[in-house]
């Protein structure tokens, strides 16, 4: 018998993320999945509504040969191919492992170009993300328990705390912060070697509580193109396509990254992706992370951007749902905490404070700060 809290989490995709409807077609995605028991119940429960269920299983090793000898014929092949069956599901969740987060590390920057370029615009940015109900997790295993310094079955414990949070619940408590954002005009974020501010006038605003990610806790728009000015040090370590930075520092002008500098990692590949086309240079997401449980980095974006205390600032391609006007093939969460272990900060709205050192000052938002 599967343990009981896989079956909530498959409960959670099932029924709360993705809303599986009867007769409908869900697609479940597995990247590098050494247990296939998160799969096999959605399957099983999938079926169980009436619904088709697709599983696609796919190993980074093999996509890295793919990629380190891709042309653009072959990519546009293989983007016809998954477009084809993505424009036939109405459901879609990604379960992805990590036997290596640095598998990518060593394909050329012109492939990966061509790879964001040719497949995955096409087939998530302009398919996936646009057109069905879809939801993107990882999966626990010791390389993720590595990744952030615990034990496996620590790991494992902290996982599912952390995944399987009352999501109706973490829904009511955003509203009043998302609230808060509608009503601003004016963002000014100051920290360590942080002074920042643009406006988010007029773009809207997204709760996020269960529906696309897990674990999930967020609050996002955009800011309005070409406001962005300052400067900005984040301070979680991060992994883009594969390879590992820290303490990226990126200076703006008129909404565009002007500088880009990083204490640890490849500075030319990092100015590379942020100059991989026009919109890359740009901002097309900024948004508090207030998950309560999730506290600490771990170089995973989809657990860090949640972090109780932190925002992220996205290079790249904007949602849909909060369209500042950006386009652009990459999409990059970089993300800052300010609980005072971290360093602290301040991000203001319209001049008044509204989170001190990763605290909210209004006491309706209280129930998002950190445990």
């Amino acid at each position: 018998m599967p343990d009981p809290r896989w079956e909530t989490l498959a409960d959670t995709l099932i029924r709360h993320s993705t809303r599986l409807q009867p007769g409908e077609t869900l697609l479940v995605e597995c990247v590098d999945l050494d247990d296939d028991t998160l799969p096999r119940l959605l399957v099983r429960k999938a079926a169980r509504l009436g619904c088709i269920a697709l599983v696609d299983l796919k190993r980074s090793r093999i996509v890295r040969e793919l990629l380190r000898g891709a042309t653009e014929p072959q990519l546009r092949t293989w983007a016809e191919a998954e477009s084809f069956r993505m424009d036939r599901v109405q459901a879609y969740i990604a379960l992805r492992g990590s036997d290596n987060i640095s598998e990518l590390a060593d394909v050329p920057a012109d492939r990966m170009n061509l790879y964001n370029q040719h497949f995955m615009t096409p087939v998530h940015f302009e398919r996936r993300i646009k057109n069905t109900r879809w939801c993107v997790l990882r999966m626990p295993g010791p390389g993720m328990a590595q990744q952030a310094g615990m034990s496996t079955e620590a790991f494992e414990d902290f996982y599912f705390e952390a995944c399987n949070i009352d999501y109706p619940r973490l829904a009511r408590a955003l509203r009043p912060l998302a609230k808060l954002m509608e009503d601003a005009r004016e963002v000014r974020i100051t920290g360590p070697e942080t002074d920042l501010t643009f406006s988010i006038e007029g773009i809207p605003v997204v709760p996020c509580a269960g529906e696309m990610n897990i674990p999930d806790g967020e609050v996002f728009t955009a800011p309005v193109k070409d406001s962005v000015e300052g400067v900005i040090r984040f301070n979680a370590p991060t992994i883009y396509q594969g390879a590992a930075y820290d303490g990226i520092r990126l200076e703006f002008r008129k909404g565009r990254i002007c500088k880009a500098t990083c204490e640890a990692g490849d500075e030319g590949r990092l100015n590379r992706i942020l100059q991989a086309d026009d919109g890359a240079s740009c901002i097309g997401e900024w948004s508090l992370g207030c998950h309560p449980k999730i506290q600490r980095p771990m170089r995973d974006i989809l657990f860090d951007e949640k972090i109780a205390g932190s925002f992220h600032l996205t290079p790249g391609n904007a949602y849909d749902e909060a369209d500042n006007g950006n386009r652009s093939k990459i999409h990059w969460d970089l993300v800052q905490i300010q609980t005072p272990e971290f360093g602290g900060g301040t991000i203001s709205f319209d001049g008044k404070p509204i989170r001190i050192d990763g605290r909210f000052v209004d006491e309706t938002l209280h129930p998002l700060d950190p445990e």
